[in-house]
């Protein structure tokens, strides 16, 4: 039980809460992990707290556990530095811009919009956990692949026509405490997968936190007791199969400022 309290907006009128407790203007309190009461974090109206939706794909998982993400290989996490965004050959994509998010070199939540084919940021990411189409000169959205990468190292891969990576990965900002809610994940067609969720912390190695199997279906795991998740700790999810199929994985989490 975390012992300070945060307060929910409603007009000019605040109500103590406590991590597992919300309470609306009138006082009544609701189930703060329920769907219908996570609206007011979604909403912003819920002083120190935020919710993190992380989802990945992979077209074809290996027969060794590696990132739930757009990559063929799995993920290499790189020290900060600045990123920069390209198309594949023959640049198609090139003029539009793409929002990269991630964290700075002091783990602060940064966010900066590229222009494919352009300068690199201004920013130093240690971590970039999302990028997403803003404006696309091609139609509606990218044309071909685009990447954002760190001294020629993929950092994030926005598959064509996707408009979004897909990346089952998330790094906790600093002054901040993440709380794991739910993990899943699926896999292509009549086949099996093995898919562990790992987590890091800051300057340690990683664990496995779960591991579940599946056939011909899908994995969906609710924490009665959420998974407590220190600040700069990396979390994500791998996942295998013998018959290089493709598949998913979800998790969600909500953060409380420290």
């Amino acid at each position: 039980m975390v012992n300070k309290t945060h307060t929910i907006k409603a007009s000019s009128v605040f109500s103590p809460i406590q991590v597992v407790t919300l309470a609306d203007k009138d006082g009544n309190l609701l189930n703060s992990f329920g769907a219908s009461a996570n609206i007011p974090i979604a909403a912003g109206i819920v002083d120190g707290y935020s919710h993190i939706n992380k989802f990945g794909y992979r077209d074809a998982f290996p027969n060794s556990f590696q990132t739930v993400w757009d990559g063929t290989t799995d993920y290499a996490y790189s020290a900060a530095a600045v990123v920069s965004a390209v198309s594949d050959t023959p640049a198609t994509d090139d003029g539009g811009t793409v929002e990269v998010q991630g964290l700075d070199q002091n783990y602060n939540p940064v966010t900066e919009t590229l222009t494919i084919g352009g300068p690199a940021s201004t920013a130093q990411f240690v971590r970039v956990f999302r990028a997403r189409m803003v404006t696309a000169n091609t139609g509606l959205t990218n044309f071909d692949e685009i990447r954002i990468q760190n001294a020629g190292t993929d950092e994030a891969i926005i598959k064509a026509g996707a408009g979004q990576t897909l990346m089952a990965l998330y790094t906790i900002p600093a002054g901040k405490t993440g709380y794991l809610l739910k993990v899943n994940g699926s896999i292509d067609a009549n086949n099996d997968a093995l898919f562990r969720l790992y987590a890091r912390p800051f300057g340690g190695a990683f664990n496995v936190k779960g591991q579940f199997g599946v056939f011909a279906s899908g994995f969906n795991y609710d924490y009665p007791v959420p998974l407590k998740f220190e600040e700069k700790t990396d979390i994500e999810v791998k996942a295998l199969s013998q018959n290089n199929v493709g598949g998913g994985a979800i998790f969600d989490l909500i953060l409380v400022d420290n």
